[in-house]
């Protein structure tokens, strides 16, 4: 039996990068996919992708900092689908400047998906999931979110920020059947860091102990761990996938 057969699973951020790796591998893991993020093209073309598959899979538009918008998916989910299993909170951005350099609309912007979006999404579920008795949220941090990093005032602080929400959610929610964990992802290779001359790139990897960047597929393949019944005894931690990065 495929490991989260019949899950109905919310994944947001999952146009690209880390968030789509997950919504393909929770597909091939047997989940119901609901596919989250801000371009109908994107979402769509990843579920498509999902039931090529064979799975059962929807693109849903949403904007995490935008309430009203959660709280219509959520709604809708729960009445397609009478439950939701799993959250992966995906979605974020960054922006990065030095601290004496970083603009007031940066700051606000990363803390608005990165921090908010979380909140937001997490509390839309929560309620569901505690009612239903079993659920799992998983949260996307950083390597930066312990350690820091240098022009990522912003992000660190979300990054930060999001696994104080994960131990916490994780004593408040735990007792209710419903599991919060975090992964750190360390370097991976996604369009975040397209941008990113090929140089700085070789200069990171060869800082990272297993001598490459991560691919997001590794970073799915946590997810899909934590939120499988395989976990069933891990709550309130935080799973560095790194390639040794932090040693």
């Amino acid at each position: 039996m495929k490991r989260l057969e019949g899950k109905v699973c919310l994944i947001t951020g999952a146009g690209q990068g880390i968030g789509e790796a997950t919504a393909l591998k929770f597909a091939r893991e047997g989940a119901v996919v609901i596919a989250c993020d801000l371009k109908q093209e994107q979402v769509e073309a990843v579920a498509q992708a999902c039931r090529a598959g064979g799975a059962q899979a929807e693109g849903q538009v949403m904007d995490v900092t935008n309430r009203a918008q959660v709280d219509a998916v959520v709604a809708q989910v729960m009445a397609a689908h009478g439950r939701i299993d799993v959250l992966v909170n995906n979605a974020g951005i960054t922006q990065d400047a030095r601290l004496q350099k970083m603009t007031l609309e940066q700051f606000d912007r990363v803390i608005d998906v990165n921090l908010r979006g979380v909140f937001h999404c997490a509390q839309a579920v929560a309620g569901h999931m505690t009612q239903q008795g079993s659920g799992v949220i998983l949260n996307a941090s950083s390597v930066v979110g312990l350690y820091g990093n240098f022009g990522q005032t912003n992000y660190a602080a979300t990054k930060f920020g999001v696994i104080g929400f994960t131990k916490t959610w994780a004593r408040e929610l735990s007792p209710k059947g419903v599991r919060v964990n975090a992964v750190a992802p360390g370097f991976i290779k996604t369009p975040m860091i397209a941008t990113v001359p090929d140089k700085v790139l070789d200069d990171l990897a060869q800082k990272v102990p297993l001598k490459r960047l991560g691919q997001a597929e590794e970073i799915a393949n946590a997810y899909a761990f934590l939120a499988s019944d395989e976990a069933s005894y891990i709550t309130g931690a935080v799973i560095e996938v790194d390639g040794g990065l932090t040693l």
